[in-house]
C-alpha cells in the first residue's frame, strides 16, 4: 500500500508546507537497485588516532577501495558524504570514545540524503573489565541516539564483533556492505553481532544467492511473496510453500519466480519431511529455509479463547520447531541450511490485544537463540528478522488515524515495504552472513514505542 503522505512531503511544495506547519517530513528511502552505487557519495573511515591503532582503519579503508568506493580518511570541507564508518573495536575506556566520536560528529551535517553511519565495535559481554565493558556498551547508546537525530532517510547501525571475529572477517564485511547499501533502508538504530570468522564474500554482489535453493513458507502473498521475489532476484531457485486454500496465488508467485509450488499445511506432523523431499526431488538441494508463514487472531487476553490461542501458537512457532527438528535429523542433508525466521517487534515490546501473537513471536526469538549452536554443529546458521510497521494488506485494514500514527512512530517517520523485510532475510541467508547466527534483526525504522 502506498504512503501518499510521504510521497507528498518528500519534495517541493509538500515538503515546504510540512515544514511550515511543523508536520513530520519523511522522505522516500534509498532502496537497493541492481547496478546502482552502494552508497551515494564518498565514505569516511574513522578510527582511533592513538599510536599503534592506525592499522585496522587503513586496512578497512583499503577493503572498501577494492569495492570501488571513494574512501576518505579525513573529511574534506563541505563535501557531501555517502557514509561514515567508525571503527571502535579497540576502545578500552569511556574516555577513548571522545576523539573518534566527536571527529565523526563534525561530518554528520555533511551526510548525504540516504547516507549511512556504521560503527564497528566489540560486544560488552566479551569483556570482564568493567571500564572496557562500559565503553563498549556506551557505543550502543551512541548509535541509537544518532539514529534518532539523522534526517533525509539516513540511518545509523552497528556491527558487534565476538571474540573470534575481526573487522575484516567475511561476516563483518558482509554486514558492513548490507548496512551501507539500500538493502538496509528500513533498518535503523540496530546491531548485528558477528560471532565467528566464518563466511565468504559473493563473487557477484548482485547475485549473492546464485546456485542456492530456498524454501519460503507463507509465500502466496504479502511479505512472503516479496521474500520469494527477492531471493529469486539474488539468484536462488525458489520453493514457494503455502496452504492449499491459497493455491492460485501461490502458483502465480511460483511461476513469476520460475520456481515450484508446494501446497502444504505446515502444522501437519510430517511437514518438514515433505518440504525436504520436495526440495531435493525438484531442485536437488535445500540451502535456505525461510519461516515466514504466520497468522494473527487478536483479542484482549481477558477475552481470549482456546481456538485463537492454539491456532496462532501452532502456525507461528510449533510448526517451525517441528520443521527444524526434521531438518536437523534428516540424513539427506549433509549440511544444515541457513534458516531465517520472521519474528515481530510485538514479540519484543508486546502489543495490545496480541498476547497470543506476541507469545509466538517471542517464541521464535527464543528458538533462534537456542538453536544457533545446533545449526552450527551441522554447518548451518539460524537468525530472525523482526518487522515493525510494514505496508501490507493487513496494515491497510487498520483504521486511518491509527495507521497514520503507527507509520510515524519511528525514526524514519514512515512504514516499511515488504521488500525491506525481504532484503534483510536475503542478507542473512547469504554466505556473507556465515559468521552471524542466533541474531534478531529489527526491520522497523527504529520504532520509538516499546523496546
Amino acid at each position: 500500500m502506498s504512503d501518499k503522505y510521504t510521497q507528498f512531503v518528500s519534495r517541493g511544495f509538500g515538503r515546504d508546507l510540512a515544514g511550515r506547519l511543523g508536520l513530520p517530513r519523511p522522505v522516500e528511502l534509498r532502496r537497493y537497485m541492481a547496478g546502482s552505487p552502494l552508497v551515494p557519495g564518498p565514505v569516511l573511515v574513522i578510527g582511533r588516532q592513538d599510536e599503534g591503532q592506525g592499522k585496522e582503519p587503513e586496512a578497512l579503508a583499503a577493503e572498501l577501495l577494492s569495492w570501488g568506493l571513494d574512501v576518505r580518511r579525513n573529511a574534506l570541507p563541505k563535501e557531501k558524504l555517502g557514509a561514515i564508518v567508525l571503527l571502535l573495536d579497540e576502545v578500552r575506556r569511556p574516555e577513548d570514545l571522545e576523539v573518534p566520536v566527536l571527529t565523526a560528529a563534525r561530518s554528520l551535517r555533511d551526510l548525504a540524503a540516504g547516507g549511512r553511519v556504521v560503527t564497528v565495535s566489540r560486544t560488552a559481554e566479551s569483556s570482564a573489565d568493567p571500564a572496557e565493558a562500559a565503553a563498549r556498551q556506551g557505543i550502543d547508546g551512541i548509535v541509537r541516539s544518532v539514529a534518532k537525530e539523522l534526517r533525509d532517510g539516513a540511518t545509523a547501525n552497528g556491527i558487534l564483533l565476538g571474540s573470534d571475529a575481526v573487522p575484516r572477517s567475511p561476516g563483518t564485511l558482509g554486514a558492513l556492505r548490507f548496512f551501507l547499501s539500500g538493502r538496509s533502508a528500513f533498518v535503523d538504530g540496530q546491531f548485528l553481532t558477528v560471532s565467528t570468522a566464518s563466511g565468504r564474500q559473493p563473487g557477484d554482489p548482485d547475485k549473492p544467492l546464485a546456485g542456492k535453493v530456498a524454501v519460503v513458507t507463507g509465500a502466496a502473498r504479502g511479505i512472503g511473496a516479496a521474500i520469494a521475489r527477492t531471493l529469486h532476484r539474488d539468484g536462488a531457485a525458489i520453493v514457494a510453500v503455502d496452504v492449499p486454500a491459497a493455491g492460485d496465488h501461490l502458483a502465480e508467485v511460483a511461476n513469476e519466480v520460475k520456481g515450484t509450488a508446494l501446497q502444504l499445511d505446515i502444522t501437519v506432523p510430517d511437514a518438514g519431511d515433505r518440504i525436504i523431499h520436495h526440495a531435493l526431488e525438484r531442485h536437488g538441494s535445500l540451502d535456505i529455509l525461510v519461516h515466514n508463514a504466520g497468522i494473527t487472531r487478536d483479542k484482549l487476553l481477558a477475552n481470549m479463547d482456546d481456538g485463537r490461542w492454539r491456532s496462532v501458537i501452532a502456525v507461528n512457532i510449533a510448526s517451525q520447531l517441528r520443521i527444524n527438528d526434521a531438518i536437523l535429523g534428516s540424513p539427506d542433508l549433509p549440511v544444515a541450511p541457513r534458516i531465517v525466521s520472521v519474528a515481530s517487534t510485538s514479540g519484543i515490546a508486546g502489543n495490545r490485544g496480541q498476547s497470543n501473537y506476541a507469545a509466538s513471536k517471542g517464541g521464535v526469538i527464543g528458538m533462534v537463540r537456542a538453536s544457533a549452536p545446533l545449526l552450527a554443529a551441522q554447518g548451518g546458521t539460524i537468525n530472525a528478522v523482526a518487522p515493525g510497521f510494514i505496508e501490507t494488506e493487513m496494515t491497510a485494514r487498520i483504521p486511518l488515524l491509527t495507521r497514520e500514527v503507527a507509520r510515524r512512530l519511528n525514526s524514519l517517520q514512515q512504514g516499511g515495504d515488504p521488500g525491506d523485510v525481504a532484503e534483510a532475510i536475503a542478507f542473512l541467508a547469504s554466505d556473507a552472513a556465515g559468521g552471524i547466527s542466533g541474531e534478531v534483526l529489527r526491520v522497523c525504522g527504529q520504532n520509538l514505542v516499546g523496546a
